[in-house]
């Protein structure tokens, strides 16, 4: 089994490269072999060469980031049928602040791929360029991730 991880990140922080890396590291440790990559760095087609890719993205202005949505829509058809994928976001939490993971959830679901876990959304808070993961979302993200792998593994 064959993972790659990639994102979008726009925060001065790099929040959803924090929350990438953090499953990247669980997967790895439940040996699967796992490649992650901010999405202008991985070549678009050794994207085929994967069992499982998992996307995300800052949720921005009530959607995927501009940068990961393009990504997505670089590829065409069903040209992932067979393979499996699974979604997440980083978002403020309230009420009105939109889903990037159900967007990016259902591009992948129309390349075919087959979703594995329901998206995870890892909030943050704080001010304009200081944001930061909420207390506790890193080990969500965690364990979302070894969740992930036991789906991976059956």
């Amino acid at each position: 089994m064959k993972v790659l991880i990639v994102y979008d990140t726009v925060s001065p922080k790099k929040i959803t490269a924090e929350v990438a890396q953090a499953i990247s590291k669980v997967l790895k440790e439940e040996e699967i072999e796992t490649d992650s990559f901010f999405f202008r760095d991985i070549d678009k087609a050794a994207v085929k060469n994967y069992d499982c890719v998992i996307a995300g993205s800052p949720t921005m202005y009530f959607r995927a980031s501009s940068g990961i949505g393009q990504f997505l829509d670089s590829y065409s058809g069903k040209e992932f049928s067979g393979k499996q994928a699974a979604a997440f976001d980083t978002q403020l939490q309230l009420w009105i602040s939109g889903n990037a993971a159900k967007g990016i959830e259902r591009k992948l679901k129309n390349l075919g791929f087959e979703i594995i876990m329901p998206p995870l959304v890892a909030y943050v808070e704080g001010k304009m360029n200081e944001m930061q993961l909420k207390e506790g979302e890193l080990e969500k993200a965690r364990n979302w991730a070894r969740e992930v792998a036991k789906s991976l593994s059956k």
